[in-house]
C-alpha cells in the first residue's frame, strides 16, 4: 500500500510539471532551427508528400530564377522561391519545436535520473557491511542499504524497514510517501527518513525513469493508422491537382496565345494543395502525447492517445473510480443470539490474511471492539483474500473454519445459510454499502457493512460522455442490489455486478464484436487479461508489472478517474485534426480567386475571368505573390491550435463534426480573402505588387 506520510515540512524537490517547464523553456531556438533545416532533405520530406511537392517547386524555381533572363522575370522566379522556401522552413520548424518539446523533457529525466552511489550489501551479509558502488552496476536481485537523504539508485522493493519517500520527480506530490515492507520504490526518488533496505527488480536499462525516456521520447513515433489514411487521402489530392494544373496551360493556349510562367503553375500548385494540414500533421500527434504527459498519463503509443478518441465504450471500476475508494468497514450487523465481541473476533480472524483496504478496515474495526482484549493472532492454514473466490479466512488447528467474504460466497459454502442474513444484506445493500457475511463452519455469525461514497463530479462527467454517444459500464464485486444503487447515484448506463477478472474480459470481448472500441483502468495482476483485451488500457503506477505490460498507458497519479482526462484529450486530438483539416482546404478558395485571374490576364478570350477578382487585387504578380505568403505565414499562424488543441464541447460527433465543419470551414474561407488583400496592399507599399 501507498501511503501518504503526515509529517510536514516535506518540500517537493522536482515536480512533474517543473521538469516539463523546463523541458518547453530549455527548446533552444537555434536546436529548432538546426533541426528545421535538416528535415528539408528529401529523404526525410519524401514521407510528407505535400511538402516534398512544395520542395520540388522550390527547387525548380530556383533554377527558373538563374537560368531567367530579364531582371524582372528573375526578381518574380526569384520571390516565389523564397516564398517557398519559408513556407518549408516554417512546415520543418513546426515539426521540430514539437519534436523538440519531447526530446527536452527526455533530457530532464536523464538528469534527474543521473547517476549516484548505492550501498550494495555483499551477497549473505548484513546491512552495515554494504559497500560503496555506482548505481549503472546494479542488477536484478541485488540488496541495497539506502540512508535518509540518499536518492534511491534502482526500482526494486522494500525489504526491511520504513520510511519516508520524495516521489515528486516522478509524480508531482510534495506530500511524501510512506513505504514499508513489500512496498515497491521508484529509482531517483530520495528517502526522507530512517533506513531502507531494498532489493533491486530490474537490470539496468530497464527502470521506470528508462521507461519513461522511451515513451516521452515518442516524438519520434510511427505514425497513427488514421494518420497514416489522411497523409494517404493527402497525396492521392496533391497528385490529383498536380494533373489539374499541368492541364491549365493547354487549355490556356486553346483559347489564344498564353506566355506560360512556370513560377507561377508552380505557384498556383502550391497554392491548391493542402500545405497547411501537411504542414501541421505530425505537429497535431505529438501534441497530443504531450497533452496526455500533461495530465501525468504516459501514453506507449500515438495510437493509444488517438484510440482513446474513438472509444465508445467505458468500463468503470466501482471502488477508486466511481466511489471515492475509501471503503471502510462501519458496522457489524449480528444475527440472533450472536454477540457483538464473537462477530468482531471472527471477522478480526478472517482477515488477516486480507491485504486489500477493505480487509484492513475490518481489522482495525473489531480492535476497536475488542480494544479490552488480548488479541493474539490464531494458530491455523491462512487463505488470502482473492478476487475469484471473494473470501478471506483461517483454518484453525482445532478443525475450526472461519471465513469472511461476499454474501454470495458465504451463501455457497454455508448450506443452511439463513433467510435472514440475505434479508439484513439487502438492506445494507439499499443504502448503498457493501454487505459481507461471517461464517463460523456453517453458522453465520452476521454481516459486515463496507460504506462509500460516489464521488460528488462524477454524475456530470458521465453525462458529458452520454453526449457524446459514449457508453459507460460500471463493473464490481459488489452484489447486485448495491451495484443497482451506486450506479443509479453515479449515472452509469450499465452495470455488472458480483464481476470476476473472466467477467471483464466476456463484457470487453462482446463489446468488441458489437463494433466498439473500449476502454478501461486496473492495477492487478488480475486485471492484465482484461487490460490486454481493451483498446485503451490505463494502468496505475501502483499496479503490478503485469498490469503495466497489459496496458498502453499508465497514470503516475494512480487515479483512475484519470481515464476520463485521457478520453477527452484523444477527442480533442481527433477535434482539432479534422477541424485544421477543414480549414486547410476550405482556405485554397479564396486562393482561386487571387490566382486563378491573374495566371489568365493576359489570354484575350478568358479576360471575363478578371470578375473573379473581388479582392481588387492590383497586379496579376502581386495577386499570386499575396496568396503564396498567405499560405506561408498561416503555418506558424496555426501552431498554437495544433499544440494546444482547438476548443470543443461535449456532443454527439455528428453535431460537433457540423459545428466544426462550419466553424472552420468559414473562417478558412473568410481569413484568406482578408489576409490575402492585406498583403497585397502592403506589398504595393514596397512596389512588389
Amino acid at each position: 500500500m501507498r501511503r501518504r506520510a503526515t509529517e510536514g515540512g516535506f518540500g517537493a524537490m522536482t515536480t512533474m510539471g517543473a521538469w516539463k517547464t523546463r523541458a518547453s523553456s530549455g527548446i533552444s531556438f537555434g536546436v529548432v532551427l538546426r533541426e528545421a533545416f535538416r528535415k528539408l532533405s528529401p529523404r526525410i520530406l519524401w514521407f510528407n508528400p505535400v511538402m516534398f511537392v512544395v520542395e520540388i517547386g522550390f527547387l525548380v524555381t530556383c533554377v527558373l530564377a538563374f537560368s531567367a533572363s530579364g531582371r524582372a522575370t528573375r526578381d518574380y522566379d526569384g520571390l516565389v522561391a523564397a516564398v517557398l522556401f519559408i513556407t518549408l522552413l516554417f512546415a520543418t520548424s513546426a515539426e521540430a519545436y514539437a519534436e523538440g518539446r519531447g526530446r527536452a523533457q527526455a533530457d530532464s529525466l536523464r538528469r534527474l535520473r543521473g547517476t549516484s552511489r548505492a550501498r550494495l550489501i555483499p551477497s549473505g551479509g548484513r546491512p552495515e557491511e554494504a559497500v560503496s558502488v555506482d548505481s549503472r552496476v546494479l542488477r536484478r536481485g541485488a540488496r541495497v542499504r539506502v540512508d535518509a537523504g540518499d536518492t534511491i539508485p534502482g526500482d526494486g522493493v522494500v525489504l526491511e524497514g520504513t520510511g519516508s519517500v520524495d516521489e515528486s520527480a516522478i509524480t508531482g506530490e510534495s506530500a511524501a510517501v510512506l513505504k514499508g515492507g513489500g512496498d515497491a520504490v521508484t529509482g531517483g526518488t530520495v528517502l526522507l527518513s530512517n533506513q531502507l533496505v531494498v532489493a533491486i527488480t530490474v537490470d539496468p536499462g530497464e527502470s521506470f525513469l528508462d521507461r519513461m525516456i522511451r515513451l516521452v521520447e515518442g516524438a519520434k513515433r510511427q505514425k497513427t493508422p488514421n494518420e497514416t489514411a489522411l497523409t494517404a487521402l493527402l497525396a492521392v489530392l496533391t497528385l490529383i491537382l498536380v494533373l489539374v494544373v499541368a492541364t491549365l496551360v493547354p487549355i490556356a493556349r486553346y483559347f489564344g496565345p498564353h506566355p506560360t510562367e512556370a513560377a507561377t503553375m508552380v505557384a498556383l500548385l502550391v497554392c491548391l494543395i493542402p500545405t497547411t494540414i501537411g504542414a501541421l500533421l505530425s505537429v497535431i500527434g505529438i501534441a497530443g502525447m504531450n497533452r496526455v504527459a500533461a495530465v501525468n498519463v504516459m501514453a506507449k503509443s500515438g495510437r493509444a492517445v488517438e484510440v482513446a478518441g474513438d472509444v465508445d465504450t467505458l468500463i468503470l471500476d466501482k471502488t477508486g473510480t466511481i466511489t471515492t475508494g475509501n471503503r471502510v468497514a462501519t458496522e457489524f450487523l449480528c444475527l440472533p443470539g450472536v454477540s457483538q465481541d464473537d462477530i468482531a473476533w471472527a471477522a478480526w480472524a478472517s482477515s488477516l490474511a486480507d491485504s486489500t483496504p477493505e480487509g484492513r478496515s475490518v481489522v482495525r474495526l473489531a480492535e476497536r471492539i475488542l480494544a479490552g482484549r488480548v488479541l493474539l493472532p490464531p494458530e491455523g492454514d491462512p487463505v488470502p483474500f482473492s478476487a475469484r473466490t471473494r473470501m478471506s479466512g483461517i483454518d484453525l488447528k482445532d478443525g475450526h473454519r472461519i471465513r469472511k467474504g461476499a454474501l454470495a460466497a458465504i451463501g455457497a459454502l454455508v448450506p443452511d445459510a439463513p433467510a435472514l442474513m440475505d434479508e439484513v444484506g439487502e438492506a445494507v445493500a439499499r443504502e448503498g454499502a457493501t454487505p459481507l457475511a461471517v461464517a463460523v463452519d456453517d453458522e453465520v455469525l452476521g454481516v459486515i457493512r463496507l460504506s462509500d461514497v460516489v464521488k460528488t463530479d462524477l454524475r456530470r462527467r458521465l453525462s458529458a460522455f452520454r453526449a457524446m454517444g459514449i457508453r459507460t459500464i460500471m463493473a464490481t464485486g459488489d452484489n447486485r442490489i448495491t451495484a443497482a444503487v451506486i450506479a443509479q447515484q453515479a449515472g452509469v448506463d450499465d452495470y455488472v455486478a458480483e464481476a470476476t477478472p473472466e467477467d471483464k474480459i466476456a463484457l470487453i470481448r462482446r463489446e468488441q464484436r458489437s463494433g466498439r472500441l473500449v476502454a478501461m483502468t486496473g492495477d492487478g495482476t488480475n486485471d492484465a487479461p482484461a487490460l490486454a483485451q481493451a483498446d485503451v488500457g490505463l494502468v496505475m503506477d501502483s499496479g503490478t508489472m503485469a498490469a503495466k505490460e497489459a496496458g498502453n498507458m499508465i497514470d503516475l497519479d494512480s487515479d483512475p478517474t484519470k481515464l476520463l482526462d485521457v478520453i477527452m484529450i484523444g477527442k480533442q486530438l481527433l477535434i482539432t485534426r479534422g477541424a485544421l483539416t477543414t480549414f486547410s482546404i476550405a482556405n485554397d478558395v479564396a486562393k482561386y480567386f487571387a490566382i486563378l485571374p491573374a495566371m489568365f490576364a493576359s489570354v484575350p478570350t478568358l479576360r471575363v475571368l478578371s470578375a473573379l477578382n473581388i479582392m481588387h487585387l492590383t497586379t496579376p504578380h502581386g495577386a499570386i505573390l499575396s496568396a503564396l505568403l498567405f499560405n506561408a505565414f498561416i503555418i506558424p499562424a496555426l501552431i498554437p491550435f495544433a499544440t494546444r488543441g482547438v476548443p470543443y464541447r461535449a456532443e454527439s460527433a455528428q453535431r460537433m463534426l457540423v459545428r466544426n465543419v462550419f466553424n472552420w470551414g468559414v473562417v478558412g474561407i473568410v481569413a484568406p480573402f482578408a489576409g490575402i488583400f492585406a498583403i497585397d496592399r502592403i506589398l504595393g507599399l514596397f512596389g512588389l505588387g
